[in-house]
């Protein structure tokens, strides 16, 4: 399938209103899509240890920051399931359905491998439908709790993700 030029993510519920989504060969978090969100952008990996594209069997990934750079994903520990994700690529809007949330430590390669995984909190699985992780900082909850720790790319310890499934795609 041929990578979608133009992507963008609204997420009603919370504010967010069709920010691009740049992908990336890599994986989440990572320093090339570490620049991509310091840019205030979402960011996408893709690739054999990334994700998927928007619609594709697998997990189509996006990151974004929720304490700088715009703030785009603020909001995100609000998201409640049933919450709708559009994602919009190209002109066709794929509507993702929160279904769980996933916190997960980058300090535990295990969990990590989680977030990246083909299907979000399954390492070794293999898909059988599209999903949706989406996934910020958190970095406030750390904090509060006295945890300040953070790697080269000042990524806190813990990642909030928020996992969709798609109910209804609309072509143009």
């Amino acid at each position: 399938m041929k990578p979608a030029a133009n992507v963008t993510l609204a997420i009603p519920s919370i504010g967010v209103r069709a920010l691009r989504v740049i992908p990336y060969t890599g994986t989440a978090d990572d320093k090339p899509g570490t620049v991509i969100q310091d840019r205030g952008l979402f960011a996408s990996p893709r690739g054999p240890a990334g994700g998927v594209g928007p619609g594709e069997i697998g997990n189509f990934i996006i990151t974004g920051h929720r304490t700088a750079h715009g703030k785009p994903l603020a909001r995100l520990p609000e998201l409640k399931t049933g919450a709708h994700i559009l994602v919009t690529a190209d002109g066709t809007t794929y509507d993702y359905v929160v279904t769980r949330t996933m916190t997960i430590s980058f300090r535990k390669p295990a969990e990590k491998a989680q977030q990246n995984a083909p299907v979000p909190g399954h390492p070794g699985a293999t898909p059988t439908h599209p999903m949706l992780t989406l996934s910020t900082c958190a970095t406030p909850e750390d904090h509060a709790a006295g945890n300040y720790w953070h790697d080269a790319l000042n990524n806190p310890e813990h990642r909030i993700n928020k996992i969709a499934t798609p109910t209804t795609t609309r072509r143009p």
